[in-house]
């Protein structure tokens, strides 16, 4: 029990570019892969893909006016 209250060191906070994100998006979108498979198979969290394939739709509902 040594371990409890023992935090792991965070990560350092990592920025993606926007063809990064877009290609999580479509792999996301595609469908054959869960929101928490994609950020598995790229170790990423499943906020930050979530967040990234929802800011894309509103992107593309606000464009089609």
């Amino acid at each position: 029990m040594e371990s409890m209250g023992k935090k792991r060191p965070r990560r350092p906070r990592r920025s993606f570019t926007p063809e990064f994100k877009a290609e999580i998006v479509g792999l996301r979108r595609r469908g054959d892969r869960s929101v928490g498979q994609v950020a598995k198979d790229f170790e990423l969290t499943e906020t930050a893909v979530r967040d990234w394939v929802n800011r894309q739709g509103s992107t593309r509902a606000s464009s089609r006016g």
